[in-house]
């Protein structure tokens, strides 16, 4: 008899695991549903690029059914909720589908209405964020228009989505001014509640090193509390203040709502928390998580997503073949950090190993930690192989779920 895997979420994650799945089974095997809200697919590394006018919107957006193989079945719903002990996703305008193993991948929620006064006077004027297409676009026009002041890009507070966006924006935001001809009259500030630019040592030295080197100011362990859209004012919990003409904020950010209404399966975040090797419910044995929408200590980005892929197509495999998962998920993460004039910099890092310096994926290739036009290259290339490779669930020839320790200089701080 075939089983029923029921995929709720097709975005990045989403789609990829269908897509392996698929690739796994036949149709008399295993019918494989996938539930979505929408069907609109958003290239997300792309919003970093539209406000300063470096990707047309309308060029970021494709039909998420037509990123499913044939064979799949895809569902246009709004999930009510889960019922893990009747084994059912029950929809919000009636109707259920039920389920022999489910896999949750259904993101992260932005919540700026969670911060006091960020969605209140100056949201959309000079309160923006990036984070969203239509917030993309807004902050597009308003830079189209800046003429000079303190411009201030602030992370309300962890987890997020792509954790080094925050950091390239305030890069880019540099290099657009200067290509603008009135960098000398913009104060870029970057404020965040790490106690660094960002969570590793090595990698928060270098990071620091560059805002440095571009003149832009850091404020580290500032937690959101409020934003003061008519006096320009950031508010943190401590009662900092940090004075703004522009302010590009990263709201907070949640799992999806319906999550929090199906008991046992989230934590108070409405992220699903799962064993960090097999992605695995520890509670319900037919229930994985994947991408954004799993509670784990690894990166919220889109590369976890893809090599998390890898393990969970194969667990799944395994799960309704009656046999032990393999726990071989290592927290492997890597990320093209874009920092303006035609260069970026790539980390590669996993739960144990921090970004190091050296080379990725081996001994000879991109360089790591270190600014070049090669790694420019690679983050535009990887847009390609966003929708011709990762989302289809092939293989990237080279490149496998587990970090490559080859080519890495272990330094100390």
């Amino acid at each position: 008899m075939s089983k029923h895997i029921v995929v709720l979420g097709s975005g990045t994650a989403g789609t990829l695991t269908a897509n392996r799945l698929r690739r796994m089974y036949d149709e008399r095997e295993c019918r494989i549903t996938v539930v979505d809200q929408d069907d609109d697919h958003v290239y997300q590394p792309g919003l970093l690029f539209v406000p300063f006018g470096l990707a047309q919107p309308h060029g970021l957006v494709r039909s998420r059914p037509r990123q499913l193989h044939d064979g799949i079945d895809y569902r246009r719903a709004r999930i009510d909720r889960v019922d893990l002990d009747a084994d059912t996703v029950h929809f919000a305008v009636g109707g259920w589908l039920t389920y022999d193993v489910l896999v949750v991948a259904t993101g992260a929620m932005l919540l700026p209405e969670e911060t006091e006064g960020l969605t209140g006077p100056g949201w959309g004027e000079k309160v923006f964020t990036f984070y969203d297409l239509p917030g993309a676009i807004d902050l597009h026009h308003a830079l189209e228009h800046f003429d000079g002041g303190r411009v201030v890009v602030n992370v309300a507070d962890l987890p997020v989505k792509c954790p080094v966006a925050p950091l390239e924006f305030a890069f880019l935001a540099d290099w657009y001014f200067q290509r603008c001809g009135i960098r000398d009259r913009v104060e870029l500030t970057y404020v965040t509640p790490l106690d660094g630019a960002f969570t590793k040592p090595v990698a928060a030295r270098a990071l620091s090193g560059l805002l440095a080197h571009k003149g832009i100011e850091l404020v580290t362990e500032f937690t959101l509390g409020e934003v003061d859209g008519t006096g320009g004012r950031l508010v943190s919990y401590d009662e900092r203040e940090v004075a703004f003409d522009l302010a590009v904020v990263v709201p907070l950010h949640g799992g999806a709502a319906y999550v929090g209404r199906s008991p046992g399966l989230g934590d108070e975040l409405g992220f699903v928390p799962v064993d960090p090797h097999t992605l695995q419910h520890p509670d319900r044995a037919n229930v994985f998580a994947i991408g954004d929408a799993a509670g784990l200590p690894a990166s919220k980005a889109g590369s976890v997503a893809h090599f998390e892929g890898e393990v969970l197509a194969h667990n799944i495999g395994r799960f309704l073949a009656g046999q032990p998962l393999d726990a071989s998920y290592d927290g492997h993460t890597n990320c093209f950090v874009e920092t303006g004039f035609h260069k970026a910099l790539l980390i590669d890092f996993n739960y144990e190993t921090e970004p190091l310096p050296g080379h990725f994926p081996a001994a000879v290739g991109l360089p790591l930690l270190k600014e070049s036009h090669a790694n420019h290259l690679g983050k535009l290339a990887f847009e390609w192989l966003y929708w011709h490779s990762l989302l289809p669930g092939r293989e990237l020839p080279g490149i496998g779920s587990a970090m490559p320790e080859h080519g890495k200089n272990h330094v100390h701080v």
